[in-house]
């Protein structure tokens, strides 16, 4: 059983210590989490000799993840000390794009920012600065914090993300729906894991959106999903348009379309209420809108929904059937629930199949976190201390209801990127860019956004390695430390994780030196610390002033969490909306205006939004679009993850490019066969927009119509300077993707249902889509 309980355990082999002598080794028991990695942060023993890190192995007592790691922990050494890392701050002295740089001194580095911040807040204001992450490192409240309390601007916003679509679109339709989130619940937030008595296996898994095996988004760590099969025979239920592993163990695999999973949900949800299947207790007693849901879910016939996504309507049924009978089931959930413009509609209706069938907050359903000890892990830390009316120039809030009342603390992608390019309703002056390489990965019509970037006055870039967005629009680009070098901690969601410095760099900093620094210069009122360990203790503690209603507070600092290194807290508590935890009145229910989950959402119907689930074509395809679909005759989907990146890292280390060296394309081989290729042959993979090359991977699974191509592809051991730019454009399959094509609230965008046509790459047709993009103007 997986338990942290120690007796018996050898504590000569396995000791228990935060921190030990093992020969010649110190041994640091700590958590690792980016730079680099993914979303989680899974335990590990640091064995460093002379200041440096030797080898990393998994941690076997936690009880997060058991001592298990991914390839690319296993092999993060090598990454830790590639001779490519950024070793000093750089100021640029050719011209953009020339790749040419000065070595600087840090506090050269700290006054030119500050130089060019105050000209810019004398000149235009502080709204005329944006700052920018990405996703996965560990700044998830450092650079918002920087942004609202250094700069004094409202702009800080996730990387040119267009329609906010990676888990925003769930997290705000999840506090519209019950004012909180869910979490599948494979007993990760409790301290004894499976021994403890009150945890349930979860009967059935809906799986929609990801494949938590490969990506372990949103802190969630994949291999508990393959625990809870094992432990408790939990059975699948896979939405996927491909057969991943979890798909091929599927009691029932839904091989949709892609961005069609809002019609087969909405169908499920049709089946269980015309059955009777729904748990009759919960939705009398804690669902509001169930007669309206009832009556939407009749547009959704097994049949019509078996048409839109390309499967068998038994098929739905039968799993809707399935899901229904658990006691109880739960819902994985991923990226690509978000990547659709109805993201919203069918995040609603998978909140919707779990309020139904009681499934909320249970043990062994879907769990209702939040971070340990309410701290304020979140992009809204430090928006306190900016006032009404800057925070009214936030860009976005006055494009949708959603963003203006602040259920997303962040400024709009799209928004930020018009501004730049119109200058309203205002310039952009500067562009303070943290852990994001937009060009490579994040932002969609990445040509576009290269163009938009470049013209932008002044540019920061803060980075492990010299990226294309770098290369192509930075001033300014400082050295970031990685998960070894910097005193940290890891709250998403719970438990609390330390981070632990153990070495250094050369002289690279970590992320919340850098914003500490960097902010006693601009604003020391408001960066009161001397040190990053101050600073850590006062995030620790900062959720003391936050949920009067949630219960566990802290007065610990960063030291005793270092020595804890993992701090679960003492009063946690399945169906928390019974006790009153989860409303700031401290009452019984949901924090929603009718105190109950909404089915019929009351605050979209109050915003002219359809306050229920609903079903939209993706907004090219060959239903909505078919004349183009003649000449674009398949369905691509994008951002499937790997084994060895995460995103558009990573691409340096020689041992994860040996095993994935090139960009794959995924066909089924009677597509291949089709426009004759054979696996490992390049293809093109183009679209109304631009087009990429990238090499074939035969993919039985799919269906033949259906082209599944990587993302986040540059090839930093090529030229750096323009007009090759580390061949960023070459196999961008973002060249294809569409920015400021959203669904009605403003969320979820078409990244992973596109159209395209494909052909073979040869001599007479192949060329740089660098060179064109850098140089001949775009596509």
């Amino acid at each position: 059983m997986l338990t942290n309980e120690l007796e018996g355990v050898n504590k000569d082999v396995y000791k228990t210590d935060w921190q030990w002598q093992e020969g010649e080794y110190t041994v640091t028991r700590t958590n690792m989490w980016t730079a680099p990695g993914c979303h989680n942060g899974c335990s590990v023993l640091y064995y460093t000799k002379d200041g440096k890190v030797e080898k990393i192995e998994g941690d076997p007592l936690s009880p997060y993840n058991q001592g298990r790691l991914c390839m690319r922990c296993l092999d993060v050494v090598e990454t830790f000390y590639h001779p490519d890392r950024l070793k000093y701050p750089l100021k640029r002295v050719g011209e953009r794009g020339e790749n040419k740089w000065e070595r600087i001194t840090w506090d050269e580095a700290y006054d030119d920012i500050a130089e060019h911040v105050r000209a810019i807040w004398e000149d235009y204001g502080p709204e005329s600065i944006v700052s920018m992450q990405g996703t996965g490192r560990n700044i998830c409240w450092q650079t918002p914090y920087l942004s609202y309390a250094a700069f004094g601007s409202p702009n800080f916003v996730l990387g040119f993300l267009s329609g906010d679509a990676c888990y925003l679109p769930r997290t705000t339709i999840g506090h519209c729906f019950m004012g909180d989130f869910f979490v599948a619940d494979c007993s990760q937030h409790l301290e004894k894991r499976f021994a403890d008595p009150e945890y349930v296996f979860p009967d059935y898994m809906l799986i929609c959106g990801n494949n938590a095996l490969v990506s372990n988004g949103d802190g969630f760590f994949g291999h508990w999903i393959v625990d809870v099969m094992k432990e408790g025979g939990t059975k699948l239920i896979v939405l996927d348009p491909s057969c991943t592993w979890l798909a091929s163990k599927a009691e029932h695999w839904l091989q949709v379309r892609p961005g069609t999973d809002a019609a087969v949900v909405i169908s499920m949800l049709g089946v269980i209420i015309e059955e009777d299947l729904y748990d009759h207790d919960f939705v009398e007693n804690w669902c509001y809108g169930f007669d309206e849901l009832a009556e939407r879910c009749k547009d959704y016939p097994p049949e019509k929904a078996a048409e839109i996504a390309g499967i068998d309507a038994e098929d739905i049924r039968a799993a809707a059937r399935a899901y229904a009978s658990g006691n109880p089931s739960t819902i994985q959930w991923g990226l690509k629930v978000d990547q659709t413009v109805c993201g919203i509609p069918l995040a609603q209706a998978l909140l919707s199949l779990g309020a139904i069938c009681g499934d909320i907050d249970v043990p062994g359903g879907m769990m209702i976190p939040r971070c340990a000890y309410d701290i304020p892990d979140s992009y809204g830390c430090g928006m306190w201390n900016l006032s009404d009316e800057m925070l009214g120039k936030m860009l976005g809030v006055d494009t949708s209801p959603l963003h203006a009342l602040g259920f997303d603390p962040t400024a709009n992608g799209d928004t930020v990127l018009l501004a730049i390019e119109t200058g309203e309703p205002y310039p952009i002056r500067m562009l303070f860019i943290q852990s994001t390489n937009p060009i490579a990965n994040m932002a969609a019509d990445a040509p576009r956004v290269y163009n938009a970037m470049r013209s932008v006055d002044y540019n920061v870039v803060v980075d492990v390695f010299m990226t294309p967005t770098a290369v192509a629009c930075a001033d300014i680009v400082l050295p970031c430390g990685m998960s070894c070098e910097r005193n940290s901690a890891r709250v998403w969601w719970w438990p609390l994780r330390s981070i632990v410095k153990v070495a250094d760099y050369y002289e690279a900093k970590s992320d919340e030196q850098i914003i500490l620094e960097l902010g006693k210069r601009l604003n020391p009122r408001l960066f009161p610390w001397e040190t990053d360990v101050e600073l850590m203790t006062w995030w620790i503690q900062s959720g003391n002033r936050f949920h009067a209603g949630w219960p566990h507070k802290t007065d610990q600092t960063f030291l005793d969490l270092t020595e804890k290194v993992i701090d679960w807290p003492d009063d946690w508590a399945y169906r928390k909306f019974e006790l009153g935890w989860l409303r700031d009145d401290g009452q019984p229910g949901f924090n929603t205006n009718t105190g109950k989950c909404e089915l019929y959402n009351t605050l979209f119907d109050a915003w002219g939004f359809d306050p229920l689930p609903y079903y939209e074509e993706p907004p090219e395809s060959p239903i909505s679009t078919p004349e183009l679909f003649e000449e674009y005759p398949y369905v691509l989907t994008t951002g499937a993850r790997t084994w060895e990146y995460f995103h558009s890292e990573e691409r340096q280390v020689p041992r994860l490019r040996e095993s994935h060296p090139d960009p794959l394309t995924d066909l089924h081989p009677d597509t291949a066969a089709k426009i004759g290729v054979c696996e490992g042959d390049w293809i093109w993979v183009e679209n109304m927009r631009g087009k990429c090359k990238q090499r074939v991977r035969i993919n039985a699974s799919l269906k033949p119509d259906t082209v599944r191509s990587e993302h986040g592809w540059w090839f930093p051991e090529t030229d750096g300077a323009e007009p090759n730019l580390f061949g960023v454009f070459d196999s961008n399959i973002n060249n294809l993707t569409v920015q400021g094509v959203t669904g009605p609230t403003l969320y979820g965008a078409p990244y992973a249902n596109q159209i395209c046509k494909i052909y073979p790459v040869t001599k007479e047709n192949d060329c740089s889509p660098s060179e064109i993009v850098t140089r001949k103007g775009g596509f």
